[in-house]
C-alpha cells in the first residue's frame, strides 16, 4: 500500500504543477525520474526485464530516459513529427483554406439558425480530418464559419461552442493519437481506426450533434442570448480548388497501400507521409511555375512543423513514458489492480475507472495528449493481466481525452475560440458540456456493443 500511496502523491503533484502552468513535459519527466529513484531504494528493478542495469539505480533511471529517446523519439514520434510537419505545410501553402471554404459554402442555403449549427458541427468535424491540431482548427473556424454562422442567426456563444467543440471526437486514422492507441492495441492501423474507433466516432458525433441541437436552444432561450447579424465576406485563398485534395493524401495512403487493397503493395505511415509531402511538394511546384526556389522555401514550412511537433508532442511522449514507467516499477499499478480485483472489478469496471481517470486528468490540464499519453501506456499490461482486449480500454481512453480537453476552461482551444468570440472561457464550456457528456456515454456504450471485451 506504500507503494500505491507513493504513486497517488506523485500524481497528485504532476496534476497540481500543470495546472499551475508548468511545463507537462518536464512536470512528468521529473515525476518519472522521482518514481524511478525511489523504486530502487525500495530495493525493486528500476528498468524492465529487457534493459540491462548499469549496475546504479540513480543512472538506471538516465537510462530509461535514454531508451524512451530512442524508442519513442525514433519510431512512434518520427511518425507524429512528419504528419506535424505535413499539417504545417498544407497550411503553409493554402491547402487546408481551400478545405474551409469547400465546406463552408453548402452552409449558406441553411436558414434555420439551429439546423445550420447542427451542419456547421458536422462539416466542422470533417474538418477535422485536415486539421489535426484542436487549436488550429478551432481559430480556423472562428475566422471562416463563425462569421457566417452568426450572419445566420445562431448566437455567439453557440457558434464559439461549436468551433471550439469538432476536435471532441477523433475522425482521422492518421491522428498522431489514433497512431499510438493502434500501437497500444496491437492492431494495425487500418484496422483499429476503421473497424473499432471510426463506428464508436460517428455514432458519438450524431448524438453530439443533437445534444448540441436541443441544449443550444435552450441555453439561448434561457439566457436571452441575442442573434447577431454579421456581413460575411468572401473566405480569401491563395491557391487552386484542387488543392482540397492534398491534405487527405496520408488518409487516402493508408487504405490504399495496406498490402489489401493493391495486392503486394505495402506502406508504413512514414513512407506514406512522405509521399504525400513529394507529391504535394511536386504538383505545388507546377502550380507556381515550376519555381524550385519557391518550392523549396515552402518547404521549410514542413521542417518547422516537424521541429514543432518534436519539442511539444514527441518529448511529452518520452516524459510520459518516463513517468508510466516509474508508476509501474514502483508497484502503485500493481497494488491499484490488486485493489480493483478485491473489490471484485472487472474488465468493465477498470474501463470505467480508466476513462474516468482521463477525462478529470484533461479537464484539469486542458490537454487531450497529456493524459491520454500517460495512461495508455498503462493500458496493455493491465489488460493482459486481466486477459481483456486492449482495444477495449484504449478506444474510450482516446476519445474521453479529447472530450475532457473540449470542457476544460484552461484548454488552448476554448481560450483561443471564447478570446476571438469575445466571450468567457466558462461560458463555452457551458455550452460544451451537456454535449460532451452525452458523447462520452455514446463513446462507452459504443465501445462496450461494438468491441469484444475479450480478444
Amino acid at each position: 500500500m506504500l507503494e500505491l500511496l507513493i504513486g497517488l502523491v506523485v500524481t497528485i503533484a504532476v496534476g497540481y504543477f500543470i495546472v499551475k502552468e508548468y511545463k507537462p513535459a518536464g512536470v512528468l519527466l521529473a515525476a518519472g525520474i522521482l518514481l524511478l529513484i525511489l523504486t530502487g531504494v525500495m530495493g525493486h528493478a528500476v528498468l524492465p526485464a529487457k534493459i540491462s542495469s548499469t549496475g546504479n539505480m540513480l543512472t538506471d533511471a538516465l537510462e530509461y530516459v535514454k531508451y524512451m529517446l530512442q524508442y519513442r523519439g525514433g519510431g512512434l514520434g518520427m511518425q507524429i513529427m512528419l504528419l506535424c510537419g505535413f499539417a504545417a505545410y498544407m497550411t503553409h501553402i493554402g491547402a487546408n483554406n481551400v478545405v474551409v471554404k469547400q465546406f463552408s459554402k453548402p452552409l449558406s442555403v441553411i436558414k434555420s439558425p439551429y439546423v445550420l449549427l447542427v451542419a456547421a458541427y458536422i462539416v466542422a468535424c470533417l474538418m477535422s480530418l485536415a486539421v489535426s491540431s484542436a487549436t488550429g482548427l478551432g481559430v480556423l473556424l472562428m475566422a471562416t464559419l463563425f462569421p457566417m454562422m452568426t450572419a445566420m442567426g445562431i448566437s455567439r456563444p453557440a457558434a464559439v461552442a461549436v468551433c471550439a467543440s469538432p476536435a471532441a471526437i477523433i475522425l482521422s486514422p492518421t491522428s498522431g493519437d489514433v497512431v499510438i492507441a493502434a500501437e497500444k492495441s496491437g492492431l494495425s492501423l487500418d484496422v483499429f481506426a476503421v473497424q473499432t474507433v471510426l463506428p464508436v466516432s460517428i455514432c458519438a458525433i450524431i448524438v453530439m450533434a443533437a445534444a448540441a441541437f436541443f441544449w443550444n436552444k435552450y441555453l439561448d432561450k434561457k439566457d436571452n442570448s441575442p442573434m447577431e447579424r454579421v456581413d460575411v465576406s468572401e473566405i480569401e485563398v491563395n491557391a487552386p480548388g484542387f488543392y482540397s485534395v492534398l491534405p487527405f493524401l496520408p488518409i487516402v495512403g493508408v487504405f490504399l497501400f495496406n498490402g489489401r487493397t493493391i495486392p503486394g503493395l505495402t506502406l508504413d505511415i512514414y513512407t506514406i507521409v512522405v509521399l504525400s509531402i513529394f507529391i504535394s511538394a511536386m504538383v505545388d511546384y507546377v502550380v507556381k511555375k515550376f519555381d524550385g526556389q519557391k518550392t523549396l522555401e515552402d518547404l521549410e514550412s514542413c521542417y518547422e512543423g516537424m521541429a514543432d511537433a518534436f519539442k511539444g508532442v514527441v518529448m511529452l511522449l518520452v516524459a510520459a513514458g518516463v513517468f508510466a514507467q516509474g508508476l509501474m516499477s514502483i508497484g502503485a499499478i500493481d497494488n491499484l489492480l490488486h485493489l480493483a480485483e478485491s473489490a471484485g472489478a472487472g474488465g468493465m469496471a477498470l474501463m470505467l475507472i480508466l476513462t474516468a481517470l482521463t477525462v478529470a486528468a484533461a479537464i484539469a490540464t486542458g490537454s487531450g495528449n497529456a493524459p491520454f499519453y500517460a495512461f495508455v501506456e498503462l493500458a496493455p499490461s493491465l489488460a493482459a493481466k486481466m486477459g481483456i482486449n486492449p482495444a477495449f480500454l484504449i478506444i474510450p481512453m482516446l476519445q474521453a481525452s479529447n472530450l475532457g480537453r473540449t470542457i476544460s476552461p484552461v484548454s488552448g482551444v476554448v481560450v483561443a475560440t471564447s478570446g476571438m468570440g469575445n466571450i468567457s472561457p466558462f461560458e463555452v464550456v457551458k455550452r460544451t458540456s451537456v454535449p460532451v457528456l452525452c458523447g462520452l456515454i455514446t463513446v462507452i456504450l459504443g465501445t462496450v456493443v461494438l468491441v469484444p471485451m475479450y480478444a
